[in-house]
Parts: structure tokens; C-alpha cells; sequence
């Protein structure tokens, strides 16, 4: 399944002083996974479009609060 953010469980030391993060991300934009912009691809409306930065629906790509992230204190 395609998804644009990807996670990870950093090494924790039991010597670290700090509590330690137990899963970690990060996002990958959309971009990298279309090789050519194919032709008919669904498009915002003009005024939405420039809410979300972009004019076609693939490219968009929201940024999560670090809660819905999973690197938060959960």
C-alpha cells in the first residue's frame, strides 16, 4: 500500500538520560513516485488550488500534526 509517510524505530541507549522516542517519520512527497505527468490528471478547482499549493490532486500533500505523525508522546 502507497503511503506518504514512512516510520521507523531509532535504537534507544538505556544509558540516555532522555526518554527515548519509540517510533519516529518522516514524509515523502508525491512527486517522487510519478516518473512523467500524465495527461488527464485531476485537478483542484483554482481557488483550492491555491490553498493547497498545487493544481493536481496527486501532488498534494498534507502535513500532519506530530500526533497523527506517530512521533509524538503516545
Amino acid at each position: 500500500m502507497f503511503t506518504q509517510y514512512k516510520f521507523w524505530e531509532p535504537y534507544a541507549s538505556p544509558y540516555d538520560p532522555c526518554p527515548p522516542i519509540k517510533v519516529k517519520s518522516f514524509s515523502t512527497p508525491p512527486q517522487l513516485y510519478i516518473n512523467f505527468q500524465p495527461p488527464g490528471l485531476e485537478q483542484f478547482e483554482p481557488r483550492e488550488a491555491l490553498f493547497r499549493g498545487t493544481l493536481w490532486k496527486v501532488l498534494y500533500s498534507p502535513y500532519p500534526g506530530p500526533s497523527k505523525r506517530g512521533d509524538g508522546d503516545e
